[in-house]
């Protein structure tokens, strides 16, 4: 049956286009016109070119109001939702003292349907559209997630956590298991509705060589599926990588040698990369990871965002709750450009659009469906209110331009400024 479309009249941005010079290569549209129809977009352009051809069109007038894609957090855990900003220490001692607690309550399937709720609704409020999250060591606490995102028709990439060593005995699984639970839930959940799934060791650590081969066969099997894990987060974790696996070149190389470093590969922080492991993700395809407030929080250390762009790496952004320490994209760019400006590289607020929204779904061969408005991609996006609070007011009262909203939006607002979020062009901020 063919519904009516709906025009949204607002300010937008967004990218159309590949691109490796952002400059001012955003298509801004200050009077703009969005058409979606059945869940997808139909036209984006300026209002006066595209309200003639859609004038029996449901008019949404969010005039004073900036439209970009709805965001792309490409790392993040949903079992640690409840523990964000617990008192920081460093990783190692972070995960035994707060993480693995927390994640034991998800052998809970009524807990782990609790937390999903949370999870996505936090996601939904802040205008993340597409997550790619971490679930726990529980194949059920991935089920629970899924079923959720499904209820928006939310696109989610999620996989049962892998460990079977270094971890409490309540949190391991087996390298058998591990593969098999992996494999099931693949089939259940991959490529259904709007879900797709992540082969997720949560690092080399915590993983038998015996368990990094089997997943390492699943990644050959289903070249399709993603994989998520960690790298090189910590410089105490890396001397344990170096001592466990003592045949391999550098931390990266122990995902290599078991066939994990391809495209569709993200491997969450990368704060200590020697130049062999640049160039070897650029080679693979694979995406780095930027998590700039658990970077901080956890004093992990600063990403080198040049490194990465000198090297041609694909980059995205990322909150990683609940290292992390806040569900919204925007002022996780804020710190990514904080971090940029210690290292004499600030990164621009059309960059920081950019590592959230279209680089990312071209770096996953998504972006047909997520990171832009072009017409025939999936209707989410962003509704954000310039002057939702007196601050906001009076510092949009001289705006230059969408970049100059974002950029400030990044540093003075929050879950508040979102004034909706649509996901498959139905409402879904609560």
């Amino acid at each position: 049956m063919t519904h009516s479309s709906t025009l949204y009249r607002a300010s937008i941005l967004h990218f159309s286009q590949t691109t490796h010079n952002i400059g001012d290569q955003g298509d801004y549209f200050a009077d703009g016109a969005l058409i979606v129809q059945n869940a997808r977009i139909v036209a984006v352009g300026h209002f006066s070119e595209l309200a003639p051809d859609y004038a029996t069109s449901v008019l949404v007038d969010y005039r004073n109001r900036l439209i970009i894609p709805g965001l792309i957090d490409s790392h993040l855990h949903y079992p640690q939702t409840e523990m964000i900003a617990k008192y920081g220490e460093q990783l190692l001692t972070w995960l035994e003292n707060f993480t693995f607690p927390t994640e034991q309550k998800f052998e809970s399937y009524t807990y782990c349907e609790l937390m999903a709720k949370h999870f996505v609704t936090q996601l939904i409020n802040n205008g993340t559209t597409t997550a790619f999250a971490y679930s726990s060591v529980h194949k059920h606490a991935a089920d629970a997630l899924f079923i959720e995102a499904s209820k928006h028709n939310m696109a989610m990439i999620s996989g049962k956590v892998c460990m079977d060593r270094h971890c409490p005995d309540a949190l391991k699984d087996t390298p058998a298991s591990a593969q098999r639970d992996s494999e099931d839930l693949i089939n259940k959940w991959h490529g259904k509705g709007r879900n797709l799934y992540a082969l997720t060791p949560r690092f080399a650590p915590t993983s038998s060589h015996e368990q990094l081969s089997l997943l390492g066969e699943l990644a050959q099997q289903y070249p399709d599926v993603f994989i998520q894990t960690h790298l090189s987060e910590n410089q105490s974790e890396i001397d344990w990588v170096k001592s466990l696996f003592p045949k391999q070149k550098s931390y990266l190389d122990v995902y290599d040698h078991y066939n994990m470093v391809r495209p569709r590969a993200l491997f969450g922080h990368c704060l200590h990369l020697e130049q062999q492991d640049w160039q070897r993700l650029a080679e693979a395809k694979a995406t780095a990871v930027f998590c700039p407030t658990s970077n901080l929080f956890l004093g992990s250390g600063l990403f080198n965002l040049k490194e990465a762009q000198a090297n041609d790496v694909s980059i995205a952004l990322a909150t990683d709750v609940g290292g992390g320490t806040s569900f919204n994209m925007l002022r996780t760019y804020g710190e990514a450009y904080k971090i940029g400006q210690l290292q004499n590289n600030p990164l621009s607020a059309l960059e920081g659009l950019y590592l959230m929204t279209q680089g990312p779904a071209l770096a996953y061969s998504m972006a047909d469906e997520i990171g832009n408005l072009n017409p025939g991609t999936f209707a989410d996006f962003v509704v954000l209110d310039p002057h939702f609070n007196q601050l906001a007011e009076l510092r949009m009262a001289n705006f230059e331009s969408g970049e100059d909203i974002l950029f400030a939006l990044s540093f003075i607002g929050d879950e508040r400024a979102v004034e909706a979020t649509y996901i498959a062009g139905k409402q879904c901020k609560v």
